[in-house]
């Protein structure tokens, strides 16, 4: 029954053989490109998109966004948070419209998250961003570091990772009549030539 998944742990899975392990969950929030977290506020939830670093050592996720806005009010709010990155494989075609099934892989991570305060942890998350996201650049040789004032203009955040599930449904190369959802779809406003 439906009710019943209520007295189970947030990181069960209801496919086990799905389920991945730790070591795979930590490699795949290394090289995700983006995610998406989850606030509440007076019961209702919200997401957004955000880039972001996976701290192993911390254990931590860190991302930035405004200094002022919905986002900030509802992490400063001290709720819990949830952290999705997922990607999307092939779909996979049956007989029948309802055993249509698609590959995918992902990891929902739950915690808090907190407004960084510590002006050096800032510079740290901001660098780690950088570092994840343009590491043919350096700092101080391709583009200034952040300053002060720089990191006056955003919020840094930080999600503790309190637990995570990752699961992944891969089915084999060969599989009949799979296909990629991209050569269906219609252009989105990035799919355009060149670029922005």
């Amino acid at each position: 029954m439906a009710g019943d998944r209520d007295k189970t742990p947030i990181t069960e899975i209801r496919r086990r053989d799905r389920t991945q392990d730790e070591d795979w969950i930590r490699a795949f929030l290394h090289a995700g490109a983006w995610g998406t977290r989850a606030t509440v506020s007076e019961g209702q939830p919200f997401i957004n998109t955000n880039l972001y670093v996976y701290d192993e050592p911390k254990h931590t996720i860190y991302l930035h966004g405004a200094r002022i806005g919905r986002t900030r009010s509802n992490i400063e709010a001290g709720g819990p948070v949830c952290f999705n990155v997922s990607e999307m494989g092939r779909i996979l075609p049956d007989d029948v419209a309802l055993e249509f099934s698609v590959e995918y892989a992902g990891v929902t991570v739950f915690g808090r998250c907190a407004v960084v305060d510590d002006e050096d942890e800032g510079y740290r998350g901001l660098q780690m961003l950088m570092d994840k996201y343009a590491p043919q650049l350096q700092p101080g040789r391709d583009y200034r570091p952040a300053s002060r004032e720089d990191l006056d203009r955003t919020s840094v955040y930080r999600i503790d990772i309190e637990a995570w599930s990752g699961k992944m449904n891969e089915k084999e190369t060969d599989f009949p009549g799979a296909y990629r959802y991209e050569r269906f779809r219609k252009p989105s406003p990035f799919s355009s030539a060149g670029t922005r």
